[in-house]
């Protein structure tokens, strides 16, 4: 089933590949408008703010709570009934140093807030606080799954 969308696209591999363009223009939007500069960093807050930019022109939904339960594969995310009191927990999670950063976006990743969207968005989210916090950023050419390092450092606990 295709999620309802601002372009009328009716195709998912349309909708895709639309989104994929779009969301990509608008995050080199934030950053060459300095709208960057304005999200809160670490925070729910600051996350919804960014799936906002990247995702508006494209959904009603763009940087709302979702309201229905969403799954990848055999894993779940964050049910619905629960979700504003995960959101809750990791706004105040620490955020001071590298592990504490990477726990706090393995937690909002188990989240996913967004109905569609949340990888984008919070790449750019945890980027934006590695460099606040460590002075440091991940080059995500790099990165092809981060699933297997997550795992190693105990972060992850799924079974594929």
């Amino acid at each position: 089933m295709i999620i309802e969308n601002k372009l009328n696209i009716t195709n998912q591999v349309d909708l895709a590949k639309a989104e994929e363009k779009i969301s990509k223009q608008k995050a080199k939007q934030l950053f060459d408008s300095g709208d960057i500069d304005k999200i809160e960093v670490g925070t729910f807050k600051g996350l919804a703010f960014i799936h906002a930019y990247l995702f508006g022109d494209i959904y009603d939904f763009a940087g709302k709570v979702r309201e229905v339960n969403i799954s990848k594969g055999n894993f779940r995310f964050a049910p619905v009934m629960y979700l504003k009191a995960s959101l809750d927990y990791i706004d105040a999670m620490p955020q001071g140093d590298f592990d504490r950063i990477i726990e706090k976006y393995v937690e909002m990743n188990v989240a996913h807030p967004f109905r569609e969207g949340n990888g984008r968005a919070t790449r750019i989210w945890l980027d934006l606080t590695l460099k606040k916090e460590i002075k440091r950023v991940v080059d995500w050419n790099l990165v092809v799954d981060i699933r297997p390092a997550l795992k190693r450092r105990g972060f992850l606990r799924l079974t594929t």
